[in-house]
């Protein structure tokens, strides 16, 4: 395999503006391109170009003047190597010409060579944190950019097409909040994840064991949670009726609720897909009063039509940010069982609730699950308690 199937790079920012006098705004580009949306240029940039120009060079750390090659050479790394790194990180090709790069590229390829070199990470969990990275603030940048873009056409009575115009212009004066949060989420979330997935899990092996005494299925996986979904009733024929609009407006009213409720009940969303969400908790109970308050949520909106929920208590596998195994294909079955606006747990979960007063317990008629054979469903039910208080 020859450089040219070798190829890789680090990209990010506006991909069609030029490196000309980049940086020629310096810290006073707002005040300059809303100057320029007043009195457009003659030349041949537009406002929208000149306001993209100088975010590129603020964003990027100054101006692109580095080639794949001088970036790769300048860590010491080989091409093939640095290409592994961008492309785990998402970014597209570069041929060996294009001045796409800048020092703070190379900065950051040195930061990721250092950890492999100083002994901290392998090569393997080197790229793998590094894609993590990549996918994750990849969908957090599309979502934020997407909310900006509402909000100012609500709020400014803009059309899409403006509003994604003039994002050029408002988004400077919030990059730097925006990276400050960032940060602190991200270290917030960093010793959340510790505690979740190291310190205590131990306890949560031992409590798996006590939850599903004889069952050896699925021992060998690591991790003991409570793995539940949530199914909006009728989403497909509403959203064949609906709008762009009143879609979208439903899909966030439906991820909103659902992470509130998860998170204030402990819990962890895992994802969402369209009308679908997964999330996890550490005990039994946790689950259980999460799938509850999940299925009493929708059932009292007045908006979203009612959810089909299913929780089950087991051992996971926690990989790329997903979680995998029996517990997880167990939960989506039971999904489809579920009545709307009910909770459906498995016979072992149910056990492991049994002697809680705060839920009702009632086993159903045996179903035959594609992939597990005979399982008696039992419906989860409110008991003594108020159960999660939302604020």
């Amino acid at each position: 395999m020859n450089d040219e199937d070798q190829r890789g790079g680090l990209e990010a920012g506006t991909h069609e503006a030029g490196t000309d006098g980049a940086g020629a705004l310096g810290t006073g580009h707002r005040e300059v391109a809303d100057a320029v949306v007043e009195n457009p240029p003659t030349g041949t940039l537009s406002a929208e170009r000149i306001a993209a120009k100088a975010l590129e060079a603020r964003l990027l750390g100054g101006e692109r003047k580095l080639r794949r090659r001088e970036v790769a050479g300048g860590v010491g790394l080989s091409l093939l190597s640095a290409r592994k790194l961008w492309r785990a990180l998402g970014f597209p090709n570069f041929g060996d010409d294009d001045v796409a790069f800048t020092e703070r590229d190379q900065a950051a390829l040195s930061t990721a060579v250092g950890m492999v070199r100083a002994g901290m990470l392998t090569e393997e969990a080197a790229i793998s944190v590094t894609r993590a990275i990549g996918q994750m603030t990849d969908r957090m940048v599309v979502w934020q950019i997407e909310a900006l873009v509402e909000d100012m056409v609500h709020e400014q009575g803009l059309t899409d097409a403006q509003a994604r115009k003039r994002l050029v212009h408002e988004l400077p004066a919030l990059v730097d909040p925006l990276e400050e949060m960032l940060v602190y989420s991200w270290r917030r979330q960093l010793n959340a994840g510790v505690q979740r997935l190291a310190v205590r899990a131990e306890a949560g092996l031992q409590a798996s064991e006590e939850g599903r005494e004889g069952d050896e299925d699925d021992a060998p996986l690591p991790l003991a949670r409570a793995v539940g979904f949530a199914d909006l009733v009728s989403y497909t024929s509403l959203s064949r009726r609906m709008n762009e609009k009143t879609l979208a407006k439903l899909v966030q009213r439906f991820e909103n609720k659902c992470a509130e409720i998860i998170s204030v009940g402990g819990g962890r969303l895992v994802k969402t897909v369209g009308d679908e969400v997964l999330y996890i908790a550490e005990t039994p109970a946790a689950g259980a009063e999460i799938s509850l308050a999940l299925a009493e949520a929708f059932t009292r909106d007045e908006i979203l039509p009612e959810a089909r929920v299913a929780m089950v208590w087991g051992r996971i596998l926690s990989r790329l940010g997903d979680i995998y195994g029996p517990t997880v294909n167990l939960a989506a079955r039971l999904t489809t069982l579920a009545d709307p606006g009910t909770v459906l747990v498995d016979s072992m979960t149910a056990a492991a609730l049994d002697q809680d007063e705060r839920f009702v317990l009632i086993p159903q008629d045996v179903e035959n699950v594609r992939g597990f054979g005979e399982i008696q469903p039992v419906t989860l039910a409110r008991g003594r308690g108020k159960g999660l208080v939302l604020d």
